[in-house]
């Protein structure tokens, strides 16, 4: 059952990717956000439609779910909102973000789920006007 959620297709694709995040990781200095919890914050920021950085680190602070999926413990620290931000920048930057999408959709259980054939859907919102007193009549 696992292994077909988003979540599990995200383990995978962060674990081809763990030789690249070695070299993210400051040797010096003060310690940064690692890439994996920054990726899978995000993931959750996506999947549960939370709206800004400082709510998704309100829910890491209380959400069970959330801490568990990122990786936290219940002693861990929450990242300050501007530090994560910050760390987020440099991840989009450095096209790690790129190279885990990449990394998610080249899996053979995703490539399965994509297709090349192109739909529109067509989201016009058509605004009636009320009934004047004679059409109701």
């Amino acid at each position: 059952m696992w292994s077909w959620t988003p979540f599990a297709r995200a383990d995978v694709a962060l674990a081809a990717l763990s030789p690249e995040f070695e070299g993210l990781y400051a040797k010096f200095g003060r310690p940064s956000i690692p890439p994996e919890r920054l990726i899978r914050a995000l993931l959750l920021q996506a999947f549960y439609s939370v709206r800004s950085e400082a709510q998704l680190m309100e829910q890491l602070e209380y959400n069970l779910l959330f801490r568990w999926f990122v990786g936290l413990s219940l002693d861990d620290e929450i990242w300050d909102e501007t530090v994560f931000t910050k760390n987020r920048e440099r991840l989009i930057e450095g096209d790690i973000a790129k190279k885990f999408m990449t990394a998610v959709l080249d899996q053979d259980v995703v490539k399965a789920l994509l297709s090349d054939d192109h739909f529109s859907v067509d989201g016009t919102l058509i605004i009636r006007q009320p009934p004047t007193i004679q059409e109701e009549c």
